[in-house]
């Protein structure tokens, strides 16, 4: 599929362009990241980026600028009313009053009008499109906003209007090589479908000359499915040959649209058998299309899964710093009268702060010191005796009962597995890391997990005991997840709020059945919820997925 980039130059079918793109003054890393994944095209981990940059920037052209991202890429996947609230969303970030934002909105309107063009709701079409006129600082960029213009009326059949913008642009593109027969070839053939006695040919077949020269295969596409039309009734077998001909080229071009566009008229154009074997290739092209776009879809539905819940603390934060921001004025005000006083208390609050840590520092270890101390007394009470038993047994008796030894063995073996969860360290600062590789030893090929939040503000302030827990409960939902979900996309999340530590799984698998009743591994999860007084819900519909939610109450 043919690339879209936030305000690049580039042609299509339908000669619908972007403005230039305008970078923001320092771009966070996950948009950095998110652009270096769109130029490489892989949709899904842009996708993803652009939406993380949305929520955690401050800037708000950047998020202006992170949701035209996603709308172009709901747009190559076919997601239209996705791609339009995307672009909703974007101008809700832009002050029209500011210069820096204009480009921005500019790729906004078009974008709408574009895809309402594209949704066959030509009257909101042209609406967009005069918007973003407006905005249009660029002549150039002006003259492709119109062109787009004059494109919706010709869908809807107004080729009057059309004809009178086509005419309003044209001088004006005469000293440019690409856009010269851009308009003129939309022209000839607009000129075609309002009188189909016009002869259109000869303007058509310079369009296509001067784009062959200038090795345009984009444009010599259009022009193609011009010329395939234009024939189709007059001479079949002209039109049979521009339509092979854009056959050809969409498969060098590796355009699927293109490709089904061209094999539909070759469909009609051919005898018997040739259609046969064209009508194939355009079943499997299509169905293989829908396919790939479904996926799409829902895999950008999984992403953006309980997103509004975070932008809607996204905006509370900004409230809330908003309000800091005044304070901070105030205090700002006060400030040289008091600062005095301001290093006495500093110092005071300095001086207690180290010592309160030094004294969590002594009551920490002093705690793992007893717990280690209460180990080594429970491995003698309950271990060392019943092994020594054993091994006097083994000595003193020539034939030894096998299973005796084997229902002895295994019951210290049980003994010394649950004396070891006692046996618990602080994790190290690496703590997130370890999750991370837990819960991503579960992706393969067909399983694809994306993990949100886990960071090392999330554990630092959970007890020990806390942590040891959650890291077996993780294990077992992941493993209950491979076994018996069929998943294909898992969502893991992490989230500090003010009352609770948040964890959300979220599967695309089989889900509940209406009778099921928890397997072991599922009792075990929920028991250790409990021993840290935390909360777990499951949520589940049986063939719409699984959604699970821990709450861990806040120290």
């Amino acid at each position: 599929m043919k690339r879209k980039a936030l305000f690049g130059l580039i042609i299509c079918l339908s000669a619908c362009e972007k403005p230039h793109h305008v970078p923001t003054t320092r771009p966070t890393a996950d948009f950095r990241k998110a652009e270096a994944f769109f130029s490489q095209q892989k949709n899904d981990s842009a996708f993803y980026y652009f939406d993380k940059a949305a929520i955690s920037s401050k800037d708000s052209l950047e998020i202006a600028m992170s949701y035209n991202y996603m709308a172009s890429i709901q747009t190559d996947a076919g997601d239209h009313f996705g791609a339009q609230e995307s672009l909703t969303t974007s101008l809700a970030y832009l002050n029209d009053r500011e210069i820096k934002n204009r480009y921005c909105l500019a790729s906004d309107y078009n974008e709408l009008g574009m895809t309402s063009s594209r949704l066959e709701n030509y009257d909101n079409a042209v609406s967009y499109l005069d918007s973003a006129l407006k905005f249009c600082d660029d002549k150039d960029y002006s003259l492709t906003v119109i062109n787009n213009k004059a494109n919706v009326y010709r869908r809807k059949g107004a080729y009057a209007e059309a004809l009178h913008l086509y005419g309003q642009i044209l001088p004006t593109t005469s000293k440019s090589k690409k856009e010269f027969p851009r308009i003129l070839s939309n022209m000839a053939y607009t000129k075609w479908l309002a009188n189909r006695t016009y002869n259109a040919a000869p303007e058509l077949r310079k369009a296509l000359n001067l784009r062959l020269a200038l090795k345009d295969d984009w444009g010599s596409n259009a022009s193609y499915g011009h010329l395939a039309d234009y024939y189709e009734t007059a001479r079949p077998d002209s039109s049979l040959f521009f339509a092979t001909a854009m056959y050809r080229t969409a498969l060098k071009l590796n355009s699927p649209d293109d490709q089904a566009s061209a094999l539909r008229r070759l469909i009609l154009l051919n005898p018997g058998e040739n259609a046969k074997k064209y009508f194939e290739r355009y079943y499997k092209l299509n169905d293989s299309l829908q396919t790939a776009r479904n996926a799409a879809k829902n895999q950008f539905a999984l992403i953006r899964y309980n997103v509004d819940k975070a932008k809607v603390e996204n905006l509370r934060l900004q409230k809330d710093n908003a309000e800091k921001k005044y304070q901070l004025i105030r205090q700002s005000i006060l400030f040289y009268g008091s600062v005095l006083a301001f290093i006495i208390i500093s110092a005071f609050a300095l001086f207690w702060y180290r010592k309160r840590r030094k004294q969590q520092e002594v009551d920490k270890q002093n705690a793992i010191a007893e717990t280690n101390q209460k180990a080594s007394k429970k491995v003698h009470d309950t271990l060392a005796n019943d092994i020594y038993r054993i091994m006097k047994r083994v000595q003193q008796e020539p034939v030894l009962d096998r299973s005796w030894l084997e229902d002895n063995i295994d019951e210290v073996y049980q003994r010394a597995r649950d004396l070891s969860y006692e046996i618990l360290t602080d994790p190290d600062e690496f703590y997130a890391e370890k999750i991370d590789d837990l819960i991503m030893g579960f992706e393969t090929d067909d399983v694809k997990i994306i993990l949100i939040g886990n960071e090392k503000e999330f554990w630092q302030k959970l007890p020990v005991t806390f942590k040891s827990e959650l890291k077996y409960v993780l294990q077992e939902l992941m493993v209950n997840m491979q076994k018996h979900s069929k998943a294909l996309n898992v969502v893991v999340k992490f989230k500090v709020t003010p009352e609770h530590h948040l964890i959300n799984y979220i599967d695309d698998g089989v889900g509940f059945p209406p009778d099921h009743s928890p397997n072991n591994g599922l009792q075990n999860t929920g028991n250790r919820i409990k021993t840290i007084n935390s909360e777990i819900t499951f949520a589940s519909t049986p063939g719409s997925g699984l959604e699970i939610q821990i709450e861990i109450p806040v120290a």
